[in-house]
């Protein structure tokens, strides 16, 4: 397979199991990689760009075209979810996005986002837009935001921690934060304290507790074992739960997988063979051969993560 082919979908990717959002087909609406942090524990690797200033990123109607020719393929997921290779508050047309979306669809729409621009009131608009929003809260204190999430500029937590409460006044949707723990950086008792009073101003719906199980940017990142991420849960209160493993579904399908689909979502997410056959509706055999042509290729690689096996695309820009 050519270079030349692997475009077939340029914005899309997926479905992707998530275990937040079932099957989620992921929207890639910004160029890779930037973002407002550099966290230490990103499966995407570094930041290769930080800004706070938000800009036109992507063709809003490529996009919206892909996605209904996607739909015409008979294709379907619980949630359209708009994030991918950096962060999507900073597209300027991501209200317009959801906008466009909604003309196409009913499926609900979801952004995944670090939350750290919702002090902007054109930011917060397009967010309200979502069915869905997923921020990150990583730290409870400056020096611990800065250590993990490495943020750009004046970012400060408790710019973020503001944003999200003044998002949570105006918004009458769900949100669903999300609490990346990082064994030995955030799961001390003073941490965790302090982490728990954001929560309490914040006032999200859920609060999800993660850890580093995919690659990290940094490979010295630890995960946090099941045990202490159930009792972390519990002390963080009744609306905290640990993300558990991926939720068995299958996409709707009517053909046979094909190389791009594969690559394209292992060039947003470093997967399992498990999550490319849940998301993408296949058989193990099928993903398997064509993980085997990708590798042989010279597209993509295996990397250990503990005891597990994720693939991830090498030496393709996006």
């Amino acid at each position: 397979m050519s270079k030349q082919g692997l475009n077939k979908y340029t914005y899309l990717y997926g479905p992707v199991p998530s275990r937040r959002l079932g099957l989620s087909l992921g929207v890639d609406i910004i160029t890779a990689k930037v973002c407002t942090l550099d966290c230490v524990y990103c499966q995407l690797g570094r930041t290769t760009e930080k800004t706070i200033e938000p800009r036109d990123f992507k063709n809003i109607k490529a996009v919206l075209k892909e996605l209904k020719l996607w739909l015409s393929e008979g294709m379907a997921a619980n949630f359209i979810t708009l994030g991918g290779s950096g962060e999507p508050t900073l597209n300027c047309r991501l209200g317009e996005m959801i906008d466009g979306i909604r003309k196409l669809t009913d499926t609900p729409v979801a952004i995944l986002t670090n939350g750290t621009l919702l002090y902007r009131p054109d930011v917060r608009a397009a967010c309200a837009k979502a069915d869905v929003v997923l921020p990150s809260l990583d730290a409870g204190d400056e020096r611990l935001f800065r250590k993990i999430c490495r943020p750009y500029g004046d970012i400060s937590i408790e710019k973020l921690i503001l944003g999200l409460c003044r998002f949570r006044e105006e918004y009458s949707g769900q949100i669903w934060l999300e609490v990346f723990l990082v064994g030995g950086m955030n799961t001390g008792p003073d941490e965790l304290a302090r982490i728990k009073n954001a929560i309490e101003r914040i006032k999200p719906n859920k609060v999800h507790l993660n850890t580093a199980v995919r690659p990290p940017a940094e490979p010295d990142v630890r995960a946090v074992d099941p045990d202490a991420l159930a009792a972390i849960a519990r002390q963080l209160g009744g609306m905290c739960e640990v993300i558990a493993d991926f939720p068995a579904g299958r996409c709707v399908r009517n053909a046979e997988v094909e190389d791009v689909t594969i690559l394209s979502m292992l060039k947003r997410r470093p997967c399992t063979l498990g999550d490319i056959c849940k998301g993408l509706g296949v058989a193990e055999d099928e993903a398997l051969a064509v993980i085997h042509r990708l590798q042989q290729g010279g597209f993509i690689i295996s990397e250990k993560r503990g005891e597990v096996t994720f693939f991830k695309v090498i030496g393709i820009s996006r």
